[in-house]
C-alpha cells in the first residue's frame, strides 16, 4: 500500500511540475513561476510572491531544482508576525491537496483518466506552450466539464438543448396579464464604504452620517460582494438610482405602449446588504437621503427592508402568528432570526427577496401572483425588445409558459413554476440582443485557466440555454421550450404558488452564484410532485450596464470577487453532498456550467486557482497588478482557511438527533454552534426555517378567510410596518 501511495504522490508531483515547470522557461501554465521566488528581494511586495512561488515548487515534489530552497524559506517565515497565518495556510494546504488527490486516484475510475494525462506529459515534456489536447487532459482530472466543448461547439450546443428541452403539455390556464397589479419587483442593493481617498465633507451625504462613516472606516470588513455602491457615490454612478430609474421608465414606455393603465403603480421591494458592520444602522437613512433627491421616478412604490426591518417582520408580525396558529414550534423567533434576512452572503438576501412575495400577497395584497428580481445595473431595453421580438419587457412577463407543465427529454413530468430571461452587454445591444455576453475563450490558455477555465461550459451553457429563440412560441416549432439551469442573479422570477408549494432557498453560506444555488434546495421533487424548473422565455433580455457606471465600484471589488469564486467551488462540492439525492445524480442535470463548481477535488481548485491566479499578477511586473497579487493573497489564505473550516467542520449530533423527523418543525431544538457550523446541520436548519415560514403563511391565510379576529389585527399591524418601510423619493411625497 505504502508504495502505491507513494506513486499517487509521485504522480500528483508531476502534474503539478509539468504545470509550473522545472526550469525557468518551460511551464505550462505560461508562468515562469521559477523566476518568482527571489528572497533576495527586499520590498514587501517581494515577500508574498516568493510564499506563492514556493508553495507550487513544493507541490511540484523534491524533484523541483529549487524545492530544497523553497522549503527553508517557508521553514524561517513560518513564524513570521506578518505573514505566518499565510504561510501556514499554504503549508497546510500541501497535505490537505495531495490527501484529497489521494481519495480521487483511489477511486478506480480516475486512476486510468491520472495515468493518461501523465502519459501524454511525459511525451511533451520538453514543450512550452501545451497543446489543446493535453490541456483537455488536465481539465478532465480538475474541470471535466470543460473537456470536449472547444472542438465541438455546434454538436454540444444541440445536445444541451436537447437535455434541456420539455414537451409541453398544459400551458397556464391563467397567465400574468397585469403585470403592475399582479407581479411584485424585487432587487437589493449592496452597499459598502466610501471611495478610497475621499475626505467626508466633500461626501454627497446627509452632514449627519460623516461621523458614523468615520467610525465604519476603521472596521474590518465582514462581507464581499461584486460592485457595491460606495457611499457618497455620485448620483450617476449610484447603481440604486441607476437601477430604479430605469425600472420607472420602463412602466411609463408600457403605458404609451397602452399595455397598462396610466395610472398604474410597480410595488419594489428593495433590500440592503452592508459589506461592514457598522454600516447596519445608517444605510437606510442614507437610501433615504439618496432617493429622497431623486425626481425621476414616477410610478414607483419602493419599501426598504434593511436588516433591521426584517427582524421588526420576524418579531412583531411572523412570531406572533406562529405561536398563535402552530402549535408544534418552540421560539419560531429564534430560528427565523437566524435566517431570514437581508445582510450576510448573498444567498440570505436573495432567499428573502423570494420569499417576501408569499407574505406579500397574504398580508398586503392578495393581487400578488408572481415575483421577478432585477440586478440594479440591468435595465430592460424596451426599443430594441419590440424591434427583434416584437415584445415588450410586460409583454414577455405574460407568456402562458410561465407556469406551465411538461415533460423533460428522460420523461419526467415538470412544472415551469419560475421564469428566466438573458442578459446583453451594453456595448454589444446595438448588434443585436442575440448576442452572448460570455463568448468562448481562446488559446494560448494561462494561469489558473490551465486547470479549470469556467469560461468555456459557461459559453456553452450561454449559447445553448439563454440563446434559444423559439419559432411560434415553442422551439423548434413543435410545442417544446427549453428548461434553463444557468440562470443570472437578476431578470428571473417565480410563481408565488410555486414558491409556497416547493419552497425553494438558497442557503446562507453561499456567497457566490447564490442564484444557481436556489434550485438545488428542490432539484428533485418529493412524492408525486413535478420537479420546479425554470422556463427559459426567449427574447426576454436585460441590459447589463455594469461597464459603464459602476467601473470604480467593480475595480474596488474586484480582489473580493476573485476569491469568492474558489469559495464557491467549496461551498457547491460540500453543499452538494449534504442533499438528499447524491452528486452525481445532481451533476447529470446542473452540468455542464453549474455542475463545474461540484468538484471532487475543490480543495486543489481553490488553492491551485489562488496561486495561479497571484502568479498571473506578480508576472507582468507591473506595480499595480503586484499589488493586486498581494492583495488576493492577503484577503486570499484569510478567507479560504476560514472556509475551509466551516465546510470541514462535522455535523456532532447524535444518530438519534439526525433521525428525520416527522415534522420538519422538529428542527428547531437547541443545537450547539458546532452543530449549526456544519454545511449539513445549517441546510437542514435552513429548511425547517423556510418550513415554518411558509406554514405560517399558509395558516394565517387560513385564519384570515375564517374572519378571526386575532389575524385581522394581525394584518393591520403588518400594513401598519410596511407603510413605515415605504421610502419616499422626490416624485413621491
Amino acid at each position: 500500500m505504502a508504495s502505491s501511495i507513494d506513486k499517487i504522490m509521485e504522480t500528483f508531483h508531476d502534474i503539478i511540475g509539468y504545470l509550473i515547470g522545472h526550469d525557468s522557461t518551460n511551464s505550462a501554465c505560461g508562468i515562469n513561476i521559477s523566476e518568482q521566488f527571489r528572497p533576495e528581494d527586499n520590498p514587501c511586495l517581494a515577500i508574498p510572491r516568493n510564499i506563492n512561488a514556493a508553495f507550487l515548487i513544493l507541490l511540484s515534489g523534491e524533484n523541483h531544482p529549487r524545492y530544497l530552497e523553497v522549503r527553508e524559506y517557508m521553514e524561517e517565515l513560518r513564524n513570521d508576525p506578518i505573514w505566518a497565518k499565510s504561510v501556514n495556510f499554504y503549508r497546510d494546504g500541501i497535505s490537505l491537496l495531495l490527501d484529497e488527490f489521494q481519495d480521487f486516484y483511489l477511486n478506480n475510475s480516475n486512476a486510468e483518466i491520472v495515468e493518461k494525462l501523465r502519459d501524454r506529459i511525459e511525451q511533451h515534456q520538453e514543450s512550452s506552450c501545451p497543446s489543446i489536447e493535453i490541456l483537455e487532459d488536465i481539465w478532465s482530472i480538475f474541470h471535466p466539464e470543460a473537456t470536449g466543448i472547444l472542438s465541438n461547439k455546434d454538436l454540444r450546443t444541440k445536445s444541451l438543448r436537447e437535455k434541456r428541452k420539455i414537451k409541453i403539455t398544459g400551458l397556464n390556464s391563467r397567465p400574468v396579464s397585469d403585470v403592475p397589479r399582479e407581479v411584485l419587483f424585487t432587487a437589493n442593493a449592496l452597499l459598502t464604504t466610501s471611495p478610497s481617498g475621499v475626505r467626508f465633507k466633500d461626501l454627497d451625504v446627509s452632514p449627519r452620517l460623516y461621523d458614523a462613516l468615520e467610525e465604519v472606516g476603521r472596521e474590518d470588513q465582514i462581507f464581499w460582494y461584486d460592485h457595491p455602491v460606495q457611499i457618497g457615490v455620485e448620483p450617476d454612478k449610484n447603481e440604486i438610482i441607476h437601477g430604479l430609474h430605469h425600472l420607472s421608465e420602463a412602466l411609463l414606455y408600457e403605458k404609451k405602449a397602452k399595455n397598462v393603465a396610466d395610472d398604474a403603480e410597480i410595488t419594489c421591494i428593495l433590500s440592503a446588504s452592508v459589506t461592514h458592520e457598522g454600516l447596519q444602522g445608517i444605510v437606510k437613512e442614507y437610501i433615504e437621503y439618496e432617493l429622497g433627491k431623486a425626481h425621476d421616478l414616477p410610478g414607483l412604490k419602493v419599501y426598504l427592508f434593511t436588516e433591521a426591518e426584517t427582524s421588526r417582520l420576524i418579531h412583531e408580525i411572523l412570531t406572533p402568528a406562529a405561536e398563535r396558529y402552530l402549535d408544534d414550534v418552540k421560539k419560531p423567533a429564534v430560528l427565523l432570526r437566524e435566517i431570514v434576512g437581508v445582510d450576510g452572503r448573498y444567498g440570505r438576501h436573495y432567499s428573502f427577496l423570494k420569499a417576501i412575495a408569499a407574505f406579500w400577497q397574504v398580508f398586503i395584497d392578495p393581487g400578488k401572483r408572481a415575483t421577478f428580481k432585477i440586478d440594479l445595473d440591468q435595465v430592460f431595453p424596451q426599443e430594441q425588445l419590440i424591434k427583434e421580438t416584437g415584445k415588450t419587457a410586460f409583454q414577455h412577463l405574460m407568456s402562458p409558459l410561465w407556469g406551465a407543465h411538461g415533460i423533460d427529454s428522460e420523461g419526467n413530468p415538470v412544472h415551469l413554476g419560475m421564469l428566466a430571461g438573458a442578459l446583453i452587454n451594453e456595448r454589444d445591444i446595438a448588434s443585436s440582443l442575440f448576442t452572448p455576453d460570455v463568448t468562448y475563450p481562446s488559446s494560448p490558455f494561462k494561469g489558473e485557466d490551465t486547470i479549470f477555465c469556467s469560461k468555456i461550459p459557461q459559453a456553452l451553457s450561454t449559447v445553448s440555454e439563454m440563446m434559444t429563440r423559439y419559432t411560434d412560441g415553442f422551439v423548434d416549432g413543435n410545442n417544446s421550450c427549453i428548461s434553463r439551469i444557468h440562470v443570472t442573479g437578476g431578470t428571473n422570477g417565480i410563481m408565488i404558488d410555486a414558491l409556497r408549494k416547493y419552497r425553494p432557498f438558497t442557503p446562507v453560506f453561499i456567497g457566490r452564484a447564490e442564484d444557481q444555488a436556489y434550485l438545488l434546495s428542490v432539484l428533485f421533487p418529493t412524492g408525486k410532485e413535478p420537479a420546479l424548473r425554470y422556463l427559459h422565455k426567449d427574447g426576454f433580455f436585460m441590459r447589463h450596464d455594469k461597464e459603464s457606471f459602476t467601473q470604480t465600484a467593480v475595480k474596488a471589488a474586484a480582489i473580493g470577487k476573485i476569491v469568492g469564486d474558489y469559495e464557491r467551488t467549496l461551498f457547491f462540492s460540500h453543499y452538494a453532498r449534504v442533499l438528499p439525492w447524491g452528486v452525481e445524480k445532481i451533476k447529470e442535470i446542473i452540468d455542464p456550467f453549474t455542475g463545474g463548481f461540484v468538484s471532487p477535488l475543490p480543495l486543489n481548485l481553490a488553492y491551485l486557482r489562488l496561486a495561479l491566479k497571484a502568479a498571473t499578477f506578480f508576472a507582468t511586473n507591473k506595480e499595480e497588478d503586484n499589488y493586486k497579487g498581494l492583495e488576493l493573497i492577503k484577503n486570499g489564505t484569510k478567507r479560504l482557511h476560514a472556509v475551509i473550516d466551516e465546510v470541514s467542520t462535522k455535523d456532532r449530533r447524535g444518530r438519534h438527533e439526525r433521525a428525520q423527523d416527522a415534522s420538519p418543525h422538529a428542527v428547531t431544538r437547541k443545537a450547539s454552534e458546532k452543530d449549526r457550523r456544519g454545511l449539513k446541520g445549517c441546510y437542514e436548519r435552513e429548511k425547517a426555517a423556510w418550513h415554518i415560514y411558509y406554514d405560517i403563511i399558509d395558516r394565517f391565510e387560513d385564519a384570515l378567510k375564517k374572519g378571526d379576529p386575532f389575524a385581522m389585527e394581525l394584518k393591520d399591524k403588518a400594513n401598519s410596518l410596511v407603510d413605515s418601510i415605504r421610502v419616499v423619493t422626490g416624485n413621491n411625497p
